[in-house]
């Protein structure tokens, strides 16, 4: 037997390992962009600001709202925004200010929306025929440009000798109207 007669038998098998270590190279490419885009979703801040202060002016250059929290963090991955011990001032000439406060909050992407959760307070000062009023809830959905907030979960309202009590509320504040929305039930506190 010679020396070619040996490779003759082995020249059929080229083709496969071939095309083998081309699989081999294409799976390598592919391992390689799944990799690359887990490593895109992480969710990892892009930037962190302690003590974080926003406002936002009308056109006029007056103060409108007022944004802070003890921590400010955004995810560049959804585009949003978590604030630890979040609070909204929401300022008019025509009335008195909204302040609204709680545990943690979210900013939308476009920031036309702060959501609220846990131990939220909402507290509007007196002022022309309204009382002061504070109202407490687990959730609440403020839509700051518009001088509006909403929650589909239970509410405590206090406003002078009244307490009141409901599941879920709708707030405008432009135009000092406040819907609750079911299971309402009042309290009337004689001094």
């Amino acid at each position: 037997m010679t020396a070619v007669s040996k490779y003759r038998y082995w020249l059929p098998l080229l083709p496969l390992l071939a095309l083998l270590a081309g699989v081999y190279w294409l799976d390598k490419q592919v391992q390689q962009e799944i990799a690359v885009a887990a490593g895109n979703q992480r969710h990892d801040p892009d930037g962190i600001m302690d003590n974080f202060h926003a406002t936002k002016m009308d056109l006029q250059g007056v103060p409108r709202f007022l944004l802070s929290a003890t921590q400010m963090r955004h995810y560049p991955d959804h585009d949003t925004t978590e604030l630890d011990f979040p609070r909204v001032t929401m300022l008019s000439s025509e009335r008195p200010p909204l302040y609204v406060n709680g545990n943690r909050g979210n900013v939308s992407s476009r920031g036309d929306e702060v959501l609220f959760h846990e131990n939220v307070v909402v507290r509007r000062d007196a002022g022309g025929d309204q009382s002061a009023m504070t109202l407490k809830t687990e959730y609440l959905r403020v839509l700051p440009n518009q001088d509006w907030v909403n929650t589909d979960r239970p509410v405590t309202m206090f406003n002078l000798n009244t307490t009141v009590h409901a599941i879920g509320l709708e707030m405008d504040n432009k135009a000092r109207t406040m819907k609750l929305l079911s299971q309402v039930r009042s309290e009337h506190h004689v001094k």
